[in-house]
């Protein structure tokens, strides 16, 4: 898989009172005025095989990405640990596959999930997603001929990303990575 890196670039942002952290709500308004920014979305350099994407500059010192997904593409399940976040569809359409049941945080490998726990979201151009602390998660372009374009926003910073793997109701902890590993 490719996957190019571009330099940070300014987007329109909220800012929520000063001294104050981002709220949930603060970061939906920020991907949803940035998805609006159609200069931005068209500078986004797209791969036929990976994805791409560019840091940008989030509300209130939050981390937020615009991010390109060519088609049959994926993240595979993980978490955003300590992070709350938001993310919009800005063009094409996006599936997210989430549990609807909290985990552990730490000091497992492998997790049996009960029945009933699984959700399916289609997100399809303009729709968004809000989430909270240690939403474990995948985000897929089905699109078998179409790229899709998509805004991000977590508060704080990723301090962390738990990668798993899923083998039908058995879901394994299989790598944690830094920001050092994706910035």
């Amino acid at each position: 898989m490719h996957v190019s890196l571009s330099s940070s670039v300014t987007s329109p942002s909220t800012s929520p009172a000063t001294g104050s952290a981002p709220t949930q709500a603060d970061l939906l308004t920020f991907v949803r005025r940035t998805a609006a920014d159609t200069g931005l979305l068209a500078s986004l350099p797209l791969d036929p095989e990976g994805r791409t994407w560019v840091r940008l500059e989030g509300p209130g010192g939050s981390e937020a990405w615009l991010i390109g997904w060519p088609p049959g593409t994926g993240t595979g399940w993980h978490d955003h640990a300590e992070s709350v976040g938001a993310f919009l569809t800005a063009s094409g359409e996006l599936k997210e596959n989430s549990l609807a049941a909290r985990l552990p945080t730490d000091g497992w490998k492998t997790l049996e999930l009960t029945d009933g726990v699984d959700r399916e979201r289609r997100l399809p151009a303009g729709r968004s997603r809000v989430f909270g602390h240690h939403h474990v998660h995948e985000v897929l372009n089905e699109s078998p001929d179409r790229h899709a374009i998509s805004v991000h926003a977590y508060y704080p910073p990723l301090p962390r990303i738990r990668r798993y793997s899923r083998s039908g109701q058995v879901l394994r902890l299989e790598q944690v990575e830094r920001p050092e590993d994706w910035q």
